[in-house]
């Protein structure tokens, strides 16, 4: 094991919750190695909850090596596969410990990250927006990887149409590396972590159990190495409205999912936009044109509602498209379709058309009106 990264990594679990100190102590002797060759009984009186010392150490490089087996790794500030965003924050973990089958330069590097947050109790409206927003974004040509936090609600919506639509997306926790909360996504954290560019990313050291205090630190990483954070739904108070104050505090752009002023759910996105703290958008179009992602307008008539495949090529696989296709005959014979309708016209299940709906709607296929119901759309608005 590298010996700067267990210097990182032990000094990561002694500042965790202040790694500003840390870092100045590192930029105070020159180089983090320097700093186990300071005085011995100052180190222990400078964290005496975390030793640094040389039993600390070798412990530290043999919990990295069992992670290492286990398909982990520890990417640390020093090093330039650490994600380039999360860097440039005042307050950056030392090192992040990521449980991913792709390198670490395949998941940081590239086109930086969109965060998607918001709130666990996730209304209909925001479960059906969260999904053309990501799918949006990853249907665009520069594909950013899609970051939330794991959790249920918006967090799951956003990473699981984040894979089905063929973007890459990081899961940011609030535990250990070895430990997934909720533990309903277990098969969710599996699936992340096995696709390529994807990852599982925490700065807590193994054994870290998800106690309140801790979703700060997490959605202080999810904020720092994202350009942008777009937040779905919240109320008053939440850790999605806390990622998005973060991300103002970090300069980065904030857009928010307007609701109505009565609905508790966007009393976060509301309080936002009375703060200025953020945008909205009024359209799927104007949000991805904000983000500098918009792939450029097309007129669909007949021909195209019957040959999706001009657009889908190469992006979703053949059995999807075929579906597509299909769907878009049935909408573009029965104008105004209701979901239900849909379904029993195609024969395919509700989960089926819930998640390629959203695809066809971010590609200007077809229009959905204030009852979900659908049309394709022959020109353009």
């Amino acid at each position: 094991m590298d010996k700067e990264t267990v210097y990182y990594c032990l000094l990561g679990k002694a500042f965790g919750f202040n790694p500003v100190v840390g870092i100045k102590l590192i930029e105070a002797v020159g180089d983090v190695a320097d700093v186990f060759s300071m005085d011995a009984a100052y180190l222990a009186r400078l964290h005496p909850l975390v030793q640094l010392n040389n039993e600390e150490l070798e412990k530290t490089a043999q919990e990295l090596e069992r992670l290492r087996r286990k398909g982990c790794y520890y990417v640390t500030i020093g090093q330039k596969t650490y994600p380039p965003m999360l860097r440039e924050c005042e307050d950056a973990p030392l090192g992040l410990y990521v449980r991913s089958d792709s390198p670490p330069e395949d998941v940081f590097l590239g086109a930086a990250p969109i965060a998607i947050v918001g709130t666990r109790d996730i209304s209909h409206y925001g479960i059906e927006w969260c999904g053309k927003i990501t799918a949006g974004i990853a249907l665009a040509r520069e594909k950013p990887p899609i970051v939330s936090g794991l959790a249920i609600g918006t967090d799951i919506v956003a990473h699981r149409t984040a894979l089905k639509s063929g973007a890459r997306t990081v899961a940011v926790m609030a535990t250990g590396i070895d430990a997934v909360y909720p533990s309903v996504h277990n098969y969710d954290a599996s699936v992340i972590a096995a696709t390529e560019g994807c990852a599982l990313v925490t700065d807590y050291p193994p054994g870290t159990s998800p106690v309140a205090f801790n979703f700060l630190r997490r959605n202080r990483i999810i904020a720092g190495m994202s350009r942008t954070v777009i937040l779905v739904e919240s109320k008053e108070r939440g850790g999605g409205l806390m990622t998005a104050h973060l991300a103002y505090t970090y300069s980065r752009d904030v857009y928010v999912l307007p609701g109505r002023i009565d609905d508790l759910r966007s009393g976060g996105c509301n309080l936002l936009l009375s703060q200025r703290k953020a945008e909205a958008f009024c359209s799927l179009d104007d949000l991805l044109l904000k983000l500098g992602l918009h792939s450029g307008r097309r007129s669909f008539g007949a021909a195209a509602a019957l040959a999706p495949e001009k657009i889908f090529r190469g992006r979703l696989p053949d059995e999807e498209i075929e579906r597509i296709k299909a769907i878009a005959k049935i909408i573009y014979g029965n104008r105004g379709i209701s979901t239900a309708e849909l379904c029993q016209k195609s024969g395919l299940e509700i989960t089926e058309i819930n998640y390629l709906l959203p695809l066809m709607e971010a590609e200007n296929l077809i229009y959905r009106d204030l009852l979900g119901n659908c049309s394709i759309r022959n020109t353009l608005g």
